[in-house]
């Protein structure tokens, strides 16, 4: 249309579009202004919730390095107060049920674990969270508790240490053959990397299974699962 217009008459046209439309714009403009500025607010709110719980999270550790449970319990509890959902909360209550574990309170260290294996957002933690329960389940004398623990948990990452753990768990429910069989697979996920302990646990029910083994000495060993 603006090619059939004279200089002035588009210059009108333009004017007339202006004041016809300056308030959506304006009111567009607003709106933009608005979320910028809220975009900003939030990501500057949660920079400085993620600065508080990381200063948090660095004194519980000096708490404890220092000998002071009180002090670092207390720390704890504000980080569950205000940064719940924080991975320095869930670190921190790895650090609590490390805390409890020292102090024989397997009890409250399961509890701290098990909310972390439950509600972590990092799949990893919550992971290393199954695993540290699975052993303090044993601890308990648990073994089928510490079981069903690590069945939850399908992370290959961690597949060598799960079934080291599962073969404790075995073990402790009296049953060597499976525990053994575990064990075997802990090393063989290892690829290689050493561990004494491991090995010692390997060699000490190898050396029983053939005793174990003496009434049906056609099949192997070790059972197949």
């Amino acid at each position: 249309m603006e090619d059939y217009l004279s200089e002035k008459e588009r210059w009108e046209w333009v004017r007339a579009q202006v004041r016809e439309n300056a308030p959506a714009v304006l009111l567009a403009v607003v709106v933009v202004l608005a979320s910028l500025g809220g975009w900003r607010w939030w990501q500057d709110r949660q920079d400085a919730d993620r600065l508080a719980a990381s200063g948090r999270y660095m004194d519980m550790v000096e708490a404890l390095d220092k000998g002071d449970r009180a002090q670092a319990l207390v720390l704890l509890g504000e980080l569950e107060r205000d940064n719940a959902g924080s991975s320095y909360t869930d670190q921190a209550k790895m650090l609590a049920a490390r805390m409890y574990v020292d102090n024989g309170e397997l009890d409250k260290a399961a509890t701290e674990l098990s909310a972390v294996s439950s509600n972590a957002k990092d799949r990893n933690l919550a992971s290393v969270a199954r695993l540290r329960l699975a052993r303090v389940q044993v601890a308990q004398g648990k073994a089928d508790a510490a079981l069903a623990t690590l069945g939850t948990d399908g992370a290959t990452a961690f597949a060598g240490r799960a079934h080291e753990v599962r073969g404790d768990a075995y073990f402790a429910k009296g049953d060597p053959a499976k525990a053994l069989s575990e064990y075997q697979a802990a090393k063989a996920a290892a690829n290689g990397a050493p561990s004494p302990l491991l090995d010692l646990k390997i060699a000490d029910l190898s050396a029983s299974a053939p005793a174990a083994a003496a009434p049906t000495a056609a099949l192997p060993a070790v059972p197949v699962k």
